[in-house]
């Protein structure tokens, strides 16, 4: 048995051991739980970029090599032999469904998706012209006003009946976001389509005629959720956690992750990604606007290349780039001028020196956007969309949580940078 390692620190003399725990993948971890009592110090960390906020088995990323794992198994590979939903589940229970829990779930979720027709109601409080975002998280938020008498979230058949209504739910209360703001009649489920497929008909189909599946198109949507499903202790993940740690309605916490991703920081990547393209507008543009993002002096950045954290190809990317040519060739865009342009612009970061060197690859924003542009959906949902997908990832974080021995309300602590202790001074002396 191998000895404890301890990370020894010192302050004015004395020193204090602390243990070092290590996880199965990534960073050795030093377990600092105990700093305050011991030592009067706490951590300094803006951003919490140097900081475990949890123990998780659920999604690991190694930004060195460019890899993802959900519960261990790659994304490349989630992707091509598992549909949404099966990740979906795999995410909550850590394991992939067979073929019986395969079919349970899915008709589980087929059975709510379907809202409320008094929610529907709600639809007609916001302007016309609403930002689908603040749509979404009012409708979510509702939710709790729906589903709360009766819950008990320590009760995992409770947990199960959550889960499932959120994942059902959440691709009708977009697709209803998206007609509102539209002015189109609202399309409700049909519970012979599969999730993707469903939620291109509640978006784009109408009641005078027959809607037809292009299985290709519906894939490439299914293959965008997947990829999207978690993504490790980010922004909108951490949101829900902290909101989750006082024990509120998973509703709300759901509805709190959706407003941290709504963040141009966070969510509004890919929708950057077109506005940059349509700046450019034409293939002859790219040179002078390569040499623009080289130039520091510069405002123009180039969206859509690199990565917070990955600092290698984004393996999401790679799956995105076949996927968004498999769309174009399907519609018969391939010669589209935005297209084009993606494509040349594509093609330059990948052989020039500057952007090899600073592995600025195309992430996966740069090609999702294109791809929901070729399926019709409005850049105003890009944001929707990935909400919808990462909604499975939120729940799974959440549930872990509330499910955790060691689980505690969030209290971060601070660095104290204000006016000292001081009276306050009679009205006439100030």
């Amino acid at each position: 048995m191998s000895e404890e390692r301890k990370a020894t620190l010192t302050i004015d003399g004395k020193t204090f051991d602390f243990p070092i725990l290590k996880g199965v993948h990534g960073n050795d971890v030093i377990d600092i739980r105990t700093l305050g009592a011991k030592t009067g110090c706490f951590t300094y960390d803006a951003g919490f970029m140097s900081t475990a906020s949890c123990q998780s088995s659920i999604t690991f990323i190694d930004g060195e090599k460019g890899e993802l794992l959900y519960c261990g198994y790659p994304i490349e590979q989630l992707a091509d032999k598992c549909n949404f939903l099966e990740v979906a589940y795999l995410l909550r229970n850590r394991e992939l469904p067979n073929a019986d829990q395969k079919a349970k779930f899915e008709g589980t979720i087929r059975k709510h998706t379907l809202v409320h027709d008094q929610l529907t109601r709600f639809y007609n409080g916001f302007r016309r012209d609403a930002h689908p975002m603040a749509v979404i998280v009012g409708v979510v938020g509702a939710l709790s006003a729906f589903y709360h008498h009766g819950m008990d979230y320590s009760n995992v058949e409770h947990r199960d009946i959550c889960f499932q209504r959120i994942i059902a739910k959440l691709p009708t209360i977009i697709a209803l976001a998206y007609r509102y703001n539209t002015g189109l009649p609202f399309m409700y489920p049909r519970n012979d389509l599969d999730y993707a497929s469903n939620f291109m008909y509640m978006m784009f189909g109408v009641p005078s005629e027959e809607y037809k599946i292009n299985p290709i198109l519906s894939r490439a949507l299914d293959i965008i959720f997947t990829l999207h499903a978690d993504h490790e202790q980010n922004a909108s993940t951490s949101t829900v956690r902290l909101a989750g740690s006082s024990e509120a309605n998973p509703f709300a916490c759901v509805a709190s992750g959706i407003s941290c991703l709504w963040g141009p920081a966070h969510g509004g990547a890919n929708e950057a990604c077109l506005n940059m393209l349509e700046e450019i507008g034409d293939v002859s543009r790219v040179g002078e606007y390569i040499k623009r993002a080289k130039d520091k002096n510069d405002s123009f950045k180039l969206m859509g290349f690199g990565h917070r954290i990955y600092k290698n190809f984004d393996p999401r990317s790679k799956l995105m780039g076949k996927v968004c040519a498999d769309v174009l060739a399907e519609l018969g865009l391939e010669n589209n001028r935005l297209f084009k342009l993606a494509k040349a612009l594509e093609k330059i970061a990948l052989e020039d020196d500057y952007f090899v060197e600073k592995k600025l690859y195309p992430n996966v924003d740069f090609y999702s956007g294109i791809v929901q542009k070729a399926l019709g959906i409005p850049t105003t949902m890009f944001t929707c969309v990935f909400a919808l997908a990462r909604t499975a990832g939120w729940l799974a974080q959440w549930e872990e949580m509330i499910t955790d021995p060691d689980y505690k309300i969030g209290r971060p602590r601070q660095l104290y940078i204000g006016a000292a202790r001081r009276n306050v001074p009679d009205i006439g002396k100030r």
